[in-house]
């Protein structure tokens, strides 16, 4: 499959925003376990959704939010000091939780085949 122009830029955006949030970004509101789990670009590269995932409680992920938004115009610069683009992507952040999804969903299955083992014992199949 041949990636189009919006999905490369869009990876490498992914790759230099996490780099931003890591190393430039001074916010104690950010924790060390963020990432940029992806970034899905507009076909015509103006909007850039960035996928965040934050490690920690709801009030971690929400003050995480809230320092990455009141951050955006200082990523968006140092991100076009990057990546040379002819027009600077509007930057949207959105929570990313997948991972949390996938350990719900993970533990309901093991949980599933937990009752479904003791059943069968109980009936001795």
């Amino acid at each position: 499959m041949r990636r189009n122009r919006a999905q490369t830029v869009g990876d490498e955006m992914q790759k230099v925003i996490s780099d931003i949030i890591q190393n430039r970004v001074k916010d104690p509101r950010i924790p060390i376990l963020t990432s940029v789990t992806g970034v899905k670009m507009s076909p015509d590269l103006s909007y850039a959704k960035c996928f965040i995932s934050v490690y920690g409680d709801d009030e971690a992920k929400k003050g995480c939010m809230d320092a990455l938004e009141h951050a955006k115009g200082f990523i968006r610069t140092e991100m076009c000091k990057r990546i040379n683009l002819r027009v600077a992507p509007q930057l949207v952040f959105s929570l990313d939780t997948s991972l949390e999804d996938a350990a719900r969903m993970e533990a309901f299955i093991n949980k599933t085949l937990e009752e479904d083992r003791k059943k069968r014992e109980e009936l001795g199949i």
